[in-house]
Parts: structure tokens; C-alpha cells; sequence
């Protein structure tokens, strides 16, 4: 692991915030350090049977490691342990949370808004859907196919009916398709991925803003994954870049801080166009805090208890790392992106690799299979890579996606017989990504080989 100066940081800021309660009476704690010590050193040992996800050479999933600062902010909050459903729970740590999320909405351009932090991607979602369900009741939701499996869930969750507008070959929603769905009249919202979890593809936004002019359906964004790339979307190419220019006209918008935005798992975000749509968190209980008259954050959230420490954690972070274009957060976004770009160019450069043949990556996704005469030997090579990729040190991902995908346009291959192909993915989304990605690909190249002459 990497030199950790957190232990060092926490020390100092912990007498620091012990100093903020001196005026207190002293009181035991009943602990045994000794049995907490036996404890800890079986549980790191218990930790060491996972990926290590905080180096270089993970590359699969999105995981990327937490700020060592994240990591400590969050280390100290834990010492009050404080709950952000309501202010008397978490007085400070609320506070935190509303200027965090000032921040993030301010990436979109909104002043005027409602916004929360959740414990998850898919809590934020189920929260939009929820008040798109409250302002267009009976109306349907659809969604790419490409979108995230939970956006079906949840609706089943909330019981509104949902579908699968199918996906063009570079993972994005397909206009027509839509256009076609729309034409029913019953569709209420329409869940737009900026950056689905398969391959990073961008649905193209601008086109279907204007669709709702037309149609009156609301736009959800869901940028779990991408919607920090709003930061750079001047260097993304011109429909990514069209498609996050108009994302401040959406009605909703979610953002996982603990993807990109460098936070432990769990911290999601919810955002709303429209203040308004508070009415609809609105409730009264004999057990509610009444310590304060201010909005506290319990009313416009469905969850009640909430970790006040990643508050604590994402606005430590912001603090040192402010979220505006050209900044040092943004440079990272970019280093990623400019890793999954090269990986992407050497792998169309090598007739063993088939990248997605509509073009490279629009974020930092990367997907490609291996060369063969039929998909299931394609798929069986890649399942033998992807293991001797791990017996290197080097962890990639599998997915399944439509053949038709790795097919010139005209190729004259049928997509409904061409079914599916399992191919390799990687998320170069560590900054480090791109120093390190020599090194990626010499260890990829040698499990190829080794696969390869089998």
C-alpha cells in the first residue's frame, strides 16, 4: 500500500477536536484495548482476501480509493458519530453537508435547488423517481437498456410501470426509439445515463431535452458514475460534450461522490431543479428534534438515520480539492480519461483486440474483446485472460455485450442472431492510471501471450 499519512493527520486533528470538548467532565469508558488489538490484527488479516483496490494496477470495477484526507475526516467525525437526519443529530456535520452539496449542484449551474447527500446511487435514484412518480402518477418511466438494473427495481419498488428503449452501438439511448415510446403519450420521466456502467456511454441529453418540450415528460439524469465529468466536458468529444452542456436543464440529477468524488462508500446525492418538490418530504412525528426552526435534512429525505461522517468527509475533500474546471480534482478526471484513451488506441493498433467499433471511449470505460472466429471462442478467451491478467497482478473486468457492437456498420452481421459476447472492461478512473499504464499493458500483453499459445 502507498505511504498512508492519514494516521499522522488524525493524531493532531483528534486532540484538536478532544480540545474542543475539554470543558466537559472526565468519564470512563469500560474497554479492553488488548482484546480490540487481537481483534484488529485478525480483521486486517480477514481484509487482506480482497482485491486490492487501491493500487494502479486495479483497473476493473468502479472503485476508486477514498482521499487519504476523506479517510481521515471520516476517521475523526466517527469519534461523535454524528447522525445527519436532524440538526440536533448532527449540528455541525448537517451544516457541512448543505455546503457540500451547494458545490456539487454548482457543477450544473443550479443556485436555486433541493439537494441531499444518500447512503448510495440507488437510494438518490429511488428519492427522483419517487417525486417523479408524486408529480406524473400513472404516467410510465423508461429508460436505455443501458441503464443501470436498479432504475427497473425501483420502479417495481414504487410500483410504476417501466420500460427498455433499446441502445445504438456505442451503448446510448437510441433517439428514434425513443421517439417511438413516446408517441404511447403515458410516458412521465425519462432516466438519461451520463456514463451507463457497462461501457461509459453518454445518452445523448441535448436531443432529448428537446424531446420533453414536445412530449412533457420529465428528464432524470442519472450520473452516478459520470456526472463529475461535467468538469471537462470541453475536452470530451461533441456529443458528450452537448450532452453535459445541457444537463442543468434536467429536472433531476444524481451524483455518487464515492465514485469519482474520491469518498468511502456509502455517499450518494440527490439533486432537484425545482425547491418546490420539498412539499412531498414533508411530515410530522412526536419524535421529531424541535430544537431548530431551519429546514433540517431529515424533511426532504427519505431516509431517516444517515452518516453525518461522509458529510464530514465530502466537504473536507471539496475544501482541499474545490470542484471547477482546470482545477486539481479535474485534472484527475482528465488523466483518467487520457489512460482509458491510449489503452483504447493500442488495443485498435493490435489485430488480437476488438474494440467497440463506433469509436473510442466517451469517458474512461474501456471495452473490448479478443479476436476469434466465433463469439463463444471470443468470450472463452477473454474468461482465460481476465484469470491470467489476475495471476499477474493485474485486475480487469467482464462484460456481456451485443457482438454487433465489434462489427464495422454494413458488416451484414444479423443482430438478433449475433447475440452476446463476453468481453474485458476496464475503469481507468485513478489518476495514476496513466503513469502507470505501461505497466498495464505489459502485463496484459504477456497473459495474452500466455493464453494465446495455449
Amino acid at each position: 500500500m502507498p505511504n498512508d499519512p492519514v494516521p499522522s493527520l488524525l493524531s493532531r486533528a483528534t486532540e484538536l477536536l478532544e480540545a474542543e470538548f475539554a470543558a466537559l467532565p472526565p468519564f470512563q469508558s469500560v474497554q479492553d484495548p488488548a482484546a480490540m488489538a487481537q481483534v484488529l490484527e485478525e480483521t486486517a488479516h480477514r481484509l487482506g482476501d480482497n482485491y486490492p483496490y487501491f493500487h494502479p494496477l486495479y483497473a476493473g470495477q468502479m472503485l476508486k480509493p477514498p482521499h487519504p484526507l476523506a479517510r481521515a475526516a471520516y476517521a475523526l467525525a466517527m469519534n461523535l458519530n454524528p447522525n445527519n437526519h436532524a440538526r440536533d443529530g448532527g449540528r455541525a456535520s448537517s451544516e457541512m453537508e448543505i455546503e457540500a452539496v451547494r458545490e456539487i449542484a454548482g457543477i450544473f449551474g443550479w443556485t436555486e435547488y433541493l439537494g441531499h447527500l444518500t447512503s448510495s446511487g440507488t437510494l438518490a435514484n429511488l428519492e427522483a423517481l419517487w417525486v417523479a412518480g408524486q408529480l406524473a402518477p400513472g404516467k410510465r418511466i423508461v429508460g436505455s437498456e443501458q441503464a443501470h438494473y436498479t432504475h427497473r427495481r425501483i420502479s417495481a419498488v414504487l410500483k410504476i410501470d417501466y420500460a427498455e428503449i433499446s441502445a445504438d452501438n456505442r451503448g446510448r439511448m437510441n433517439i428514434e426509439a425513443l421517439e417511438t415510446e413516446l408517441r404511447n403519450g403515458d410516458v412521465g420521466t425519462v432516466v438519461v445515463t451520463l456514463g451507463t456502467t457497462a461501457t461509459g456511454s453518454v445518452d445523448p441529453l441535448d436531443q432529448i431535452l428537446k424531446l420533453s418540450k414536445r412530449h412533457g415528460f420529465r428528464v432524470h439524469v442519472d450520473g452516478a458514475y459520470g456526472g463529475y465529468f461535467r468538469l471537462i466536458s470541453e475536452s470530451l468529444d461533441e456529443p458528450a460534450r452537448q450532452a453535459y452542456a445541457a444537463a442543468g436543464e434536467a429536472d433531476s440529477i444524481v451524483i455518487d461522490p464515492h465514485k469519482h468524488g474520491l469518498q468511502p462508500y456509502g455517499c450518494g446525492c440527490v439533486l432537484f431543479r425545482d425547491p418546490a418538490v420539498g412539499r412531498f418530504y414533508k411530515h410530522d412525528s412526536p419524535y421529531t428534534y424541535f430544537t431548530s426552526k431551519q429546514l433540517h435534512l431529515g424533511e426532504i429525505s427519505l431516509e431517516c438515520s444517515r452518516a453525518g461522517a461522509s458529510a464530514v468527509a465530502l466537504w473536507a475533500t471539496q475544501k482541499l480539492l474545490p470542484l471547477k474546471p482546470g482545477g486539481t480534482f479535474a485534472r484527475g478526471l482528465a488523466q483518467g480519461r487520457a489512460a482509458a484513451l491510449e489503452l483504447d488506441r493500442r488495443l485498435r493498433d493490435d489485430a488480437r483486440f476488438q474494440p467497440l467499433a463506433a469509436g473510442a471511449p466517451e469517458l474512461d470505460i474501456v471495452v473490448w474483446k479478443l479476436a476469434a472466429r466465433t463469439s463463444e471462442q471470443s468470450s472463452d478467451l477473454a474468461q482465460k485472460t481476465f484469470a491470467a491478467c489476475a495471476a499477474r497482478d493485474l485486475h480487469l473486468a467482464l462484460v456481456q455485450l451485443p457482438v454487433t457492437w465489434f462489427q464495422p456498420v454494413g458488416s451484414g452481421v444479423n443482430g438478433s442472431e449475433a447475440g452476446l459476447v463476453t468481453c474485458l472492461r476496464s475503469v481507468l478512473m485513478k489518476p495514476e492510471h496513466e503513469e502507470w499504464l505501461d505497466r498495464i499493458w505489459e502485463r496484459w500483453i504477456a497473459a495474452c501471450a500466455e493464453v494465446l499459445e495455449m
